[in-house]
């Protein structure tokens, strides 16, 4: 995929106007915020918080005497028809107060993430395509689709455990499965340095956003 696509799809983190955080949308749909005086960035450095209009922005990314090497590094840049633009990692909504759902949404990806990818019987990691849902006590037998009874299996695994409890299949769950009080797609990228700026909003939150 070309850079300029790339830096497109990255992902910015949405804050209400009280500072919590409520989404999860990209690049594209940030700067539309940005343009329509909706949003502001948000740019974190040494634990200090600047804000942007979008204008400052654009004149922020355009001086690049103002940002040091670990600086340009640790963002995304698109390329207009003059310049190159930083894209934000977080914005705030200048408008929108109201505090994000509670409840995690119980679906494929979120188990995938929550699980990372890894098959909880025989603990290698695959591809989504190869990999499916299993419920550890299977429906069959009275089990339901809930968080502490669906976890990621390979496709082998979970032929071979079939309609039975793990007890039965004499197989074993590397870790039993459980609610997460985090989105887990969220949760994964914070292991990567690209979205420390994400952090420090999300340590002492509640919150459950999902990815737009």
């Amino acid at each position: 995929m070309p850079a300029q696509a790339t830096a497109l799809n990255a992902h910015v983190l949405v804050l209400n106007r009280l500072w919590m955080a409520i989404r999860v949308v990209d690049a594209r749909r940030a700067f539309s915020l940005l343009c329509r005086d909706l949003a502001e960035v948000i740019r974190i450095d040494d634990g200090s918080y600047t804000a942007y209009d979008f204008d400052s922005w654009t004149e922020v990314s355009r001086a690049h005497d103002g940002w040091d090497r670990l600086s340009r590094e640790r963002y995304d840049w698109v390329q207009t028809v003059h310049y190159q633009m930083a894209v934000p990692k977080v914005i705030r909504l200048l408008g929108y107060d109201r505090l994000p759902r509670q409840e995690v949404k119980l679906n494929r990806r979120n188990i995938f993430a929550r699980d990372a990818n890894r098959c909880q019987y025989c603990s290698h990691y695959f591809p989504t395509s190869e990999l499916s849902l299993d419920h550890v006590v299977p429906r069959s037998q009275g089990g339901e689709s809930s968080w502490t009874n669906l976890v990621c299996a390979c496709t082998r695994c979970n032929a071979r455990k079939g309609g039975r409890t793990p007890t039965q299949a004499h197989m074993k769950l590397i870790r039993q499965p459980i609610r997460p009080t985090r989105n887990p797609v969220i949760s994964m990228r914070l292991g990567s340095g690209k979205y420390q700026d994400w952090k420090q909003f999300l340590d002492n939150a509640y919150w459950s956003v999902e990815l737009k």
